[in-house]
């Protein structure tokens, strides 16, 4: 585990099963006050609506990226989210929980979408009007998938839609290249 903003890290030891407990006395330690907890599908894990709770009750700013697989609906209403909903060309738009951009918050969560090409980015358009992304959610985020498209393409689709799109690169993917993990 490592601390992006002081660089501190800190490798769990004694096996692969980690406590709530253990996770909360290494993100003490690390001195930041902001948290984001992701990897996959974070909330696939009952332990982390118990973690995420109990950070967010000693004050920590709590960010939870989703896969947008499994409910956000007990997630402690303290945690920001980053929804992540899947296009077709991911192979896994049909196990997006749609209810999900229903409680969408627009003080605080965001939506993001990872465009592999045209339809892709129509798809994200429909969902978007169809859900009153724009005004429902404080941010739209739209990710190019690494290599699948030309970023001029997609600042152009974006530019010319009219709304309040943000275009989000995968910055380690360009500094360290797509196959590190880690950083």
């Amino acid at each position: 585990m490592r601390c992006v903003w002081c660089d501190s890290e800190y490798t769990f030891t004694g096996g692969d099963h980690f406590t709530v407990d253990d996770v909360l006395e290494q993100v003490r330690a690390f001195n930041c006050k902001l948290v984001e907890v992701t990897g996959g599908e974070p909330l696939a894990q009952r332990e982390a609506f118990i973690l995420i709770k109990r950070l967010c009750d000693e004050g920590f700013e709590v960010l939870v990226e989703t896969g947008g697989f499994v409910s956000t609906e007990e997630l402690d209403h303290r945690a920001r989210i980053i929804l992540d909903v899947k296009c077709p060309g991911s192979g896994e738009a049909a196990r997006n929980h749609w209810p999900n951009l229903e409680r969408l918050r627009a003080d605080k969560d965001e939506v993001k979408f990872v465009i592999t090409g045209l339809h892709d980015w129509n798809y994200a358009l429909e969902i978007i009007e169809r859900y009153e992304l724009d005004r429902r959610a404080k941010a739209v985020l739209v990710s190019p998938a690494w290599g699948a498209l030309d970023l001029k393409d997609l600042a152009e689709w974006i530019s010319s839609s009219g709304l309040d799109i943000r275009m989000q690169l995968q910055l380690h993917k360009y500094i360290w290249g797509p196959e590190v993990h880690g950083v």
